[in-house]
This record gives structure tokens, C-alpha cells and sequence, in this order.
């Protein structure tokens, strides 16, 4: 998208450059808050696939029902996105944050001790809903104060995110080998703490932002097909990672015969090398093209996936970095590349993408749990390894978008 010497600059209490918008460099202080809010937030998300077979054994549930709870998770965390997208463009709403951070440590804190299977869904709901207000808003301010390098800006952002996805695992498996169920309650802290320091700075949150006419008359006319597809792509894409980070610990501890200490480590290295990835993905994909760089990456994605599952001891850990980091460094371009189809609509376009598109890999995940049941991990995850074959084709057809 071509920088528009006449759009107005975003007006914020932390100092912008007088640049407009486009031409200004990353305003890295305000970045940086609304990454540490990330990184609270996707930690409550990134724990859940730790914390499910301790739920199963605690429930005594079917890899179905846990599938179930994935749905459900997705369902509130990501396919309601787009509805918070929409407010998110109609004006600023930018109390949700302390707010969905709360809200996302509170379900998950208090899934550990639920009494019964339907309780752990209406917490992981709770948890979800939290999710899904901070990303579109989170998104469309750090796209507005992203400068010129909006791959590069919004990759920070994205990068808190993808620390928390990675750090879930771990921390929460840290507090269930320590404390039992019972040690879901300290995800709480956490969350109250980055609550407060964000209430604490919301005022300067609260700037005006350019009117909603003005931006949609110097922007171009959203590419409905080629946001279509690229919806297409990055479900295809979730399906990948949802199956791997869903299913990957019961493959590890029932078919590779792992130790179950090691559970939340192997999720961190998937889910880490992706956050690293993430990172330097925005340069790269400002200089190549994002277009470019979605194609490069499902290319190299599949033969990555079926490697995994050939090998076993320390290659499982080397090849799941690897995959991880080329799979879900796509991220951010998605972000961007979503927001550059639909320029009029940055909260929206963000909602269809984070979560749209992503929740429609947990239904994936749901329909691999019933193939898991029937037919074993190794062909659930053999169908998850396969599909950025699929997503390599349509990303393909993906066109470039307009220019103002």
C-alpha cells in the first residue's frame, strides 16, 4: 500500500511522529505495551493444549470430548473475532484490554479445579471471549502506530503473542506437576498484574483516531476474492498447527513413549521457534512480498511435517523447531496482507484472520479427534502434515493487492 502524503496522523498521548501515519517510524513504547498484553493473553491460550490430558485423565473424556473443548475454545477465542473487528472499526474501545486480560487468566485459572466436563467448557468459553476482544483492537492500533513497515510493527505485536503461545505450555505444566490441578489458579496472577499496569496507562490509550470517513476516502475498495482465499489459506494453515499443538503431547507420551515431564517443553520448541520466526518474518516479507512470502513458506511446510513424524529422539525436538518456525512465522504476513485486501476495515480484517480463519482449524481439530479415535494419533496427525500441500495451491491463486 502505497504511504499517502495527505492521511492524518494518529493522535496519541505517547508522542508519534508529526509524519502521517504511514510515513512514520513504529512507535516502539506503545508496541511494546500492547505486546506485553499479547503475551498475557495467548499464554492462557497457549496453556490449553498442555492442560488437556490432564483434563482427560481428571474427566476420564475421549479424545472427541477433549476435541470438544478445542471447538469451544476456538469458537469464543476466534470465530467471534470478526463481530469485535466490526466494533473495533465503528469507534475505539480500548477499556476491552485490561478487560480481556482478566477475563482470558480467569478461565483458564479456575478450568484446573471445574467439578464437571461441562464447567471446563464454560470456563475455557470465558477464557475464549477474553481472547477474542484484545486481538482485533490490540491489531488495529498497532497497525495505526506500525509507520510505513507495517509487516515489521505489527510483527512485535504479533511476537508478544507467539511468546505467550510458546510460554503457556510450560508455565502451566510447571504448576500442575507442582501443585495438581489446583496449580491452574496461579495463570491468574499474571493476568491481574498486566491488567493493572494497562488500566494504569489507559488514558493514554484514549487518543482520537483518524474519522472512519476520512480513512475509508483515501483508501482503495476491499478485494472480497482475495480475502476469501486468503481466509482459505490461513484456515488450512491452522489446521496444520491446531492438529500438531492439539494432538502432538498424546503422540509424544502414547506412541513415541515420552517422558510426560517433557510434554510442555515440546510445545514450547514448536510453539517458540514459531514466535522467533514471527519476528524476523516481518523484514523479510516487507522486502520479498508478503504474497511472496505466504507461497515460500507452505511450500517448505509439508515436507517439514511428514519429517517429523519419520523420525523420533532428538530429531523430534530439531524438525518441530524447524516446522514451527516456518509454519507459524506466516502470522503476521497473514495480518497484513489481510488488512492491505481490506484497507477500510483494519479491525475487521484482523478479526476475519486471527480469528476467523484461525477457529476454522478448530473445527479441524474437532474432526481429528474423531479420526484419532477411530484410527489412531498417527493418521490424525499424518492428515495435519499433509494439508499445507493444499494451502500451497490456493495460496497461489492469492492476488497481489491494490495500491492507493
Amino acid at each position: 500500500m502505497m504511504p499517502d502524503p495527505s492521511a492524518p496522523a494518529v493522535a496519541l498521548p505517547v508522542h508519534a511522529a508529526a509524519a502521517p501515519a504511514d510515513r512514520a517510524r513504529p512507535n516502539y513504547r506503545l508496541l511494546g505495551l500492547l505486546a506485553l498484553g499479547h503475551l498475557v493473553v495467548d499464554t492462557n491460550q497457549g496453556s490449553l493444549p498442555a492442560l488437556l490430558p490432564y483434563l482427560k485423565a481428571a474427566l476420564g473424556l475421549t479424545y472427541t470430548a477433549t476435541g470438544v473443548i478445542v471447538l469451544m475454545a476456538n469458537i469464543t477465542s476466534s470465530l467471534v473475532q470478526p463481530l469485535f473487528g466490526f466494533l473495533a472499526d465503528k469507534t475505539a474501545r480500548r477499556w476491552l484490554l485490561p478487560l480481556s486480560v482478566i477475563l482470558s487468566s480467569l478461565g483458564i485459572a479456575l478450568s484446573g479445579v471445574a467439578p464437571t466436563y461441562y464447567a471446563v467448557l464454560a470456563l475455557v468459553m470465558v477464557s475464549g471471549f477474553g481472547i477474542a476482544a484484545y486481538h482485533p483492537e490490540g491489531y488495529r492500533t498497532a497497525t495505526q502506530v506500525a509507520g510505513a513497515r507495517k509487516a515489521t510493527g505489527v510483527s512485535i505485536f504479533s511476537t508478544g503473542g507467539n511468546i505467550g503461545i510458546a510460554a503457556g505450555p510450560p508455565f502451566i505444566t510447571l504448576l500442575l506437576t507442582g501443585f495438581g490441578m489446583p496449580g491452574t489458579l496461579g495463570m491468574f496472577l499474571p493476568g491481574f498484574l498486566v491488567a493493572a499496569l494497562l488500566m494504569a496507562v489507559l488514558p493514554g490509550l484514549s487518543g482520537p483516531l483518524p474519522a472512519r470517513a476520512q480513512t475509508a476516502a483515501l483508501a482503495p475498495k476491499t478485494m472480497v476474492g482475495g480475502m476469501s482465499l486468503l481466509v482459505l489459506v490461513v484456515s488450512i494453515r491452522s489446521w496444520t498447527q491446531l492438529g500438531f499443538t492439539t494432538y502432538m503431547p498424546f503422540y509424544y507420551l502414547e506412541v513415541l513413549k515420552g517422558d510426560p515431564r517433557m510434554v510442555g517443553t515440546l510445545l514450547a520448541v514448536f510453539l517458540g521457534a514459531g514466535a522467533v520466526g514471527t519476528l524476523i518474518a516481518g523484514p523479510i516479507s516487507d522486502r520479498v512480498g508478503h504474497r511472496r512470502y505466504m507461497v515460500s513458506v507452505f511450500f517448505l511446510a509439508a515436507p517439514l511435517a511428514v519429517a517429523f513424524l519419520l523420525v523420533s529422539g532428538v530429531w523430534t525436538f530439531v524438525l518441530l523447531a524447524v516446522l514451527g518456525f516456518v509454519l507459524v512465522s506466516t502470522f503476521t504476513v497473514a495480518v497484513v496482507l489481510g488488512q492491505a485486501y481490506m484497507p477500510r476495515n483494519l479491525g475487521m480484517s484482523s478479526g476475519l484472520i486471527v480469528g476467523f480463519a484461525i477457529g476454522a482449524g478448530g473445527v479441524g481439530a474437532t474432526a481429528l479427534g474423531w479420526v484419532a479415535d477411530r484410527w489412531g494419533l498417527s493418521s490424525a496427525l499424518w492428515i495435519s502434515a499433509l494439508m499445507p500441500i493444499l494451502g500451497c495451491a490456493v495460496s497461489l491463486t492469492l492476488p497481489e493487492p491494490r495500491s492507493r
